[in-house]
């Protein structure tokens, strides 16, 4: 459903990006209305670009001068900072590692902004740091009813081998007005070329979140677990993993990570800075770059699980590289990845079927969009399928059905063949026919959407969706009727809880038994959400296990990923880690979105986006996915050249 919405993406300066290709871009640089869709949905969106294009900011890195901590032990009014400490400190050497530093939230940050900006404190809130290698280091802790910061006097530094130890056993709330108990502890230390930094926190109510907050860190342009690089200029930028932290369709807008990896290229330095949150387990993180004159102040934010609260909470280790390359920055962190989630890698998994490893093209084959227009019924695909098996080796080819159970979305989650398009028997012999032709088939399933309209939702309401607040998440950021209102008629379900996930399951096998497919497809399997109901990456693991006892030769695909997904989801239809593209693909596969424009006007099909930009020369096709051909209502009949133009270079790719 979602076109490349996860993605962290930007225009590729100082990196090659031919003409008539596509570059991502922060949306606010983008102001049309052909663009709103999908800007209101990511915080970026898609440009064409005419030529390559290279531009580096004038920043360089440059230390902070901070006070002696003996000045900061003279503070008052209970370890409150003094009103003006978040005026500008004058450039100079960095401090000493373990000296303590007056610093608050205003602290060397442009007040006002300049640039776009996220909400914030109206006043300095207290952020006293201590200074390692270059660094300052100081803590946030969130509750679920306040934020609180480290007391000045109660924060110590002490020396341990390679590094410091900083113990905080107080803290304030009400910006500094006020103490509370709680203790914050953390080791720094030098690893490798790189700052870790290790965190713990206790304190008397049940923990939300805790905030690791880091100057020292240089401006230049950035690039989300891979993505292309983008230069936000004087913009603030929020970035989220996964499915944009949570927080993916409020008026903020955050940018998303596959994989909390953040790389940052300073200007005049071919030197890259990398910052990445090394978890054993999928949480949310988020990442705020806050940009000052000397550099950025980092929020980097780790959400506690939301079903299982706890007063203390273990941050996951936060790694600072400061002059690494991006291909190590990227080695390193999937070097974790691996060790960490298990990712097996793709020539040896054992989830992936010996079919699936040969794939050369994927055809989306477009049913019934959410009004009930017909694009391709049951017997016109199989016609299409007939066509290309003169072209294309069927068995290289998967067949993917996407709204091929009626009404695109509106008949979540019944998945019975639709009357219109053919009926049940109509598309039984779709699947037999395209599979006695060679194809594989694929039909589309949705991992988390279900109508409160349709009948079979009370079997499954206790699976409604959650934040970690509270607050219902409804699937209600799309217009599915164009009324220019966001249509609200859609919950969105957790998987790890059990009514849903057997629902779905059963739906699956159900599908797989009678008509023979050879895959299911997970629509949105990447958009996991901190929900105090239940695990939804472990509720995805279970239905996946599931499936292959009951099925063991059908594989499953889905729609986005994230880093802990691929463990046993092996291919997906979209990517955005372009610049570690290899690395990434070590371990799955990837083609086209669903919304990719199809041959001739770009349509999208079922897909809201509706149209978008078929470029002529280069078909539209990714360097990093496998090709991808969307047919629509018009493309069989008006484009078949277009068509056969995508299934020669599909060829050609594979060596046929």
């Amino acid at each position: 459903m979602k076109s490349r919405r996860h993605e962290a993406t930007g225009l590729r300066d100082g990196f090659s990006v031919q003409p008539g290709r596509r570059a991502f871009v922060p949306s606010w640089r983008v102001r049309t209305a052909s663009r709103r869709d999908h800007r209101r949905r990511t915080g970026y969106t898609s440009v064409a670009v005419s030529e390559p294009r290279s531009r580096r900011r004038l920043l360089k890195e440059l230390g902070v001068l901070g006070a002696a901590s003996a000045l900061l032990r003279g503070t008052r009014a209970r370890g409150a900072i003094a009103p003006g400490a978040g005026a500008p400190q004058p450039s100079g050497p960095a401090a000493a590692d373990g000296t303590i530093l007056p610093r608050t939230s205003t602290t060397d940050v442009w007040i006002p902004p300049r640039g776009r900006s996220f909400q914030k404190f109206s006043f300095d809130f207290p952020e006293p740091a201590v200074a390692f290698d270059g660094y300052e280091f100081s803590f946030r802790v969130f509750t679920h009813e306040n934020v609180y910061a480290l007391s000045a006097p109660a924060l110590t530094a002490t020396p341990i081998d390679g590094g410091l130890e900083i113990t905080c056993n107080g803290l304030v709330w009400a910006g500094g007005q006020e103490r509370a108990p709680g203790r914050v502890t953390a080791r720094l230390t030098r690893r490798d070329g790189a700052v870790d930094c290790d965190a713990a926190v206790e304190i008397e109510r049940p923990i939300k979140a805790v905030a690791t907050i880091v100057r020292g860190v240089p401006r230049g342009r950035l690039s989300g677990a891979g993505a292309a690089f983008f230069d936000p200029r004087d913009d603030e930028v929020l970035l989220g993993y996964p499915f944009s932290g949570g927080d993916l369709f409020g008026p903020q807008g955050n940018g998303g990570l596959t994989t909390p990896l953040v790389l940052i290229q300073p200007r005049d330095s071919e030197a890259i800075v990398a910052i990445s949150s090394r978890d054993d387990r999928v949480r949310t993180k988020r990442f705020y770059f806050q940009p000052g004159e000397r550099g950025y102040r980092v929020e980097a934010l780790v959400e506690a699980e939301a079903w299982r609260p706890s007063t203390s909470l273990r941050v996951p280790t936060l790694r600072l590289a400061r002059t690494t390359t991006l291909r190590a920055a990227v080695e390193d962190h999937d070097a974790h990845l691996e060790r960490a989630f298990r990712l097996p890698r793709w020539e040896t998994r054992a989830d992936v079927p010996e079919w699936l490893r040969s794939i050369a093209l994927v055809v989306t084959l477009h049913g019934m969009h959410y009004t009930g227009y017909v694009f391709n019924d049951y017997a016109r695909m199989l016609t299409i399928l007939q066509w290309m098996a003169a072209r294309m080796p069927a068995a290289r080819v998967l067949v993917f059905l996407a709204a091929w159970d009626g009404r695109y979305y509106w008949d979540y989650p019944a998945y019975t063949p639709a009357p219109r398009l053919g009926g049940e028997a109509g598309f039984r012999a779709l699947v037999s026919g395209a599979q006695a032709l060679g194809f594989r088939v694929m039909p589309m399933f949705g991992a988390n959407a279900a109508n409160r309209g349709q009948p079979a939702f009370a079997r499954a309401a206790d699976a409604v969706t959650t934040k970690i607040d509270g607050d219902r998440l409804d699937l209600n950021w799309v217009d599915w009727d164009n009324d220019r209102h966001q249509d609200g008629w859609l919950s969105y379900m957790n998987l790890g809880v059990a009514s849903w996930r057997r629902w779905l399951e059963d739906r699956i096998a159900g599908v797989v038994q009678r008509y023979g497919a050879d895959a299911y497809f997970l629509d949105i399997a990447g958009g996991w959400i901190n929900d105090p109901k239940a695990d939804m990456h472990e509720g995805t693991r279970q239905l996946v296990a599931s499936l292959r006892r009951r099925a063991p030769r059908v594989a499953c695909v889905g729609e986005m990923h994230y880093d802990a997904l691929v463990e046993f989801i092996p291919m997906y239809h979209s990517f955005g880690q372009t610049l570690a593209a290899d690395v990434v693909q070590r371990h799955a596969r990837f083609f086209q979105h669903l919304s990719h424009p199809a041959p001739g006007r770009g349509s999208t099909g079922v897909h809201e986006a509706g149209f978008g930009r078929w470029n002529p020369e280069t078909l539209s096709l990714s360097d990093t996915a496998i090709p991808t051909l969307n047919v629509v209502d018009d493309t069989f009949d008006r484009y078949r050249a277009e068509m056969d133009a995508v299934i020669q270079r599909a060829r050609s790719r594979a060596g046929i």
